[in-house]
């Protein structure tokens, strides 16, 4: 928009510089013509009074001294005589032609137009003399077209160097301009980005134009209207988190008093499955209050404290627990901490709880071209069974929930990566989790 302003505003002053200050150039020129002109006449009618003393000689001293200006040149061109059959001429340019000739026979001084400027052709009556029209001699002044030479090239710089400052000026101004709308508008591209980062940006500072301060003031009370609504879908849930505990605990007192141990058993473990949803909906609920609307954390530092978490229980088991970080620290992820650690706990889980003791067990972590990291785990179990889709929710093949893996594939869908799943080197299961970048 800028740009697009000072493009524009520089098209339209150089349009308006060039209609105006062409023609005050050519006019600057025509005027020096003129002002030439205008001197030439005044040489001229010196010139005359020299010529009707008839004393060539003084009349050649003259014209030396006044021809020393380059800007005009003078010449007296006398008619052919008995002495002189083709005639006398003094000065720079010698020689008569058809007009010399009419201004001589009429008597009456003449301009024309000539390559170059213009020329003067005055004929002079001899003091004291009745000799014919046809044998006065003639004065003859060609004056040159002002050049680059002359004080038009120094009006024309003028001209140009004020144009300039007039266009920089312009674009200045244009620039100012642009600036008053695009830093405002900026601003709030900005404050709209950092809308979904863990920390609430800064107040918007309202300026610029009235239009903008009025789109400003209308996303302050967007985003304040969406603050109170998400507070009050927070109220909700923690009001229904609390109204849901209230009949599982009712319902708990009464699984206790049944008498039949494994009809009480079955109910314990349904009434703790229901519980496990209810908190798993409540968390879900107040993810955007714990992570903003763009989760962040470093994938190698969470990946590295699970590992070691789960050590201590790999050695009970007699398990080899191979950990492998290639890359490096910090490497963030789009993904949040709490369910980063979900992933890592899931995936070993299922090693430690579905193979038997003994059993080996890697954990590589390297980064992933493009951002983002990329979590193996391999085992040395019996491997995934064959025909079940085990990332699918509530799909399993040992009893469980089936929704370890599905957990995963979503966190890693979520984050701009996948998951895949092969045999190891080990023969038993290998998955392959790849998070993207924020």
């Amino acid at each position: 928009m800028r740009r697009s302003l000072i493009l524009t505003v520089a098209a339209a002053v150089t349009m308006v510089l060039l209609a105006m200050l062409v023609p005050m150039a050519v006019l600057l020129r025509d005027y020096a013509l003129e002002d030439r002109l205008s001197r030439a006449a005044l040489e001229v009618q010196a010139t005359e009074s020299v010529v009707s003393g008839q004393d060539r000689g003084a009349v050649s001293l003259y014209l030396e001294s006044i021809n020393e200006d380059p800007d005009t040149r003078t010449t007296v061109l006398y008619p052919p005589d008995e002495v002189h059959p083709d005639g006398q001429d003094v000065g720079p340019d010698p020689g008569q032609d058809s007009r010399v000739i009419q201004a001589r026979a009429t008597g009456q001084a003449r301009v024309d137009d000539v390559d170059g400027g213009a020329e003067f052709l005055v004929p002079v009556s001899l003091s004291g003399s009745s000799a014919a029209p046809e044998r006065t001699p003639v004065i003859r002044v060609v004056v040159a077209q002002p050049g680059l030479q002359s004080t038009v090239a120094r009006s024309w710089l003028v001209l140009l160097a004020l144009g300039i400052v007039l266009l920089a000026g312009a674009l200045l101004l244009a620039d100012r301009l642009g600036r008053s709308f695009v830093v405002p508008i900026r601003g709030l591209a900005t404050y709209a980005q950092q809308l979904g980062d863990r920390r609430r940006p800064a107040p918007l500072v309202t300026e610029g134009p009235p239009e903008v301060r009025e789109l400003a003031q209308a996303m302050t009370r967007l985003v304040e209207r969406i603050e109170v609504l998400l507070e009050r879908e927070r109220a909700g849930v923690a009001d229904l988190s609390h109204r849901l505990r209230t009949p599982i605990t009712a319902l708990r007192l009464r699984v206790d008093g049944v008498d039949d141990a494994e009809a009480r058993a079955r109910l314990g473990a349904d009434l703790d499955e229901l519980e496990q949803m209810v908190d798993h909906v409540v968390r879900e609920a107040r993810r955007s209050e714990r992570e903003g609307l763009v989760p962040e954390c470093d994938a190698v530092a969470v990946l590295r404290e699970r590992a070691g978490f789960w050590q201590p229980l790999a050695e009970d088991q007699d398990r080899e627990l191979t950990v492998e970080i290639t890359a490096d620290s910090p490497t963030p992820v789009r993904a949040s901490e709490e369910d980063l650690s979900a992933v890592a706990d899931v995936l070993l889980d299922n090693v430690f709880s579905h193979t038997p003791d003994g059993a080996p067990v890697r954990v590589a972590v390297a980064a992933r071209p493009g951002g983002g990291v990329v979590l193996t785990v391999e085992d040395g179990g019996p491997g995934l069974p064959g025909d079940l889709d085990v990332a699918g929710r509530g799909t399993s093949g040992a009893g469980s929930t089936g929704l370890g893996l599905a957990i995963v594939d979503k966190t890693a869908t979520e984050s701009g990566g996948g998951l895949s799943l092969s045999r190891s080197s080990y023969g038993g299961a290998r998955v392959v989790v790849e998070l993207g970048a924020p």
